[in-house]
């Protein structure tokens, strides 16, 4: 499913190993992984200090840098799972930024770990929520010291 008056026209790429990789994943998952890059885009060119973004591969996966300031984290998208039937955002492990948004929206993704935030196929995406979890990850390292890092996990949240 995709998300309504998010995507008109998707960007063209401008790494056709990237391009490839869009070419290659399940049909099932592939309008909302294109949903997700194009969040990213968007998301990136809203928010203040981030600049132009890079698109590229690391570990086969799609993956967004902020290589003009360096004041964020790297973002990575990919499908998840034999079937496709699910895909994922992922963050840098070594953040604290999933710890964050499981804090600030506990009951509305599905985390994985220290790492990902994961949706089935037919998941609707709280695109305010999703867009502001971007946006804390492309200017992490400019404002990790600022939300403090948070102290435990809500209960229901594991």
């Amino acid at each position: 499913m995709t998300q309504p008056n998010l995507i008109e026209r998707s960007r063209d790429f401008e790494n056709q190993d990237v391009a490839l990789v869009f070419l290659n994943y399940p049909k099932s998952v592939v309008s909302q992984l294109m949903f997700l890059r194009e969040l990213i885009f968007q998301t990136a060119a809203a928010t203040e200090g981030v600049g132009e973004m890079e698109e590229t591969l690391r570990w086969g996966e799609p993956t967004y840098l902020t290589s003009q300031s360096k004041i964020g984290s790297m973002i990575r998208i990919n499908s998840k799972g034999p079937k496709g039937t699910h895909y994922a955002i992922y963050f840098h492990c070594q953040t604290n930024l999933v710890e964050t948004f499981r804090q600030l929206y506990c009951g509305d993704f599905q985390f994985e770990g220290n790492r990902a935030i994961v949706f089935a196929e037919s998941d609707r995406i709280p695109v305010e929520k999703l867009r502001s979890c971007i946006a804390m990850a492309l200017t992490y390292h400019r404002d990790k010291k600022q939300p403090q890092k948070p102290r435990g996990v809500p209960r229901g949240c594991g």
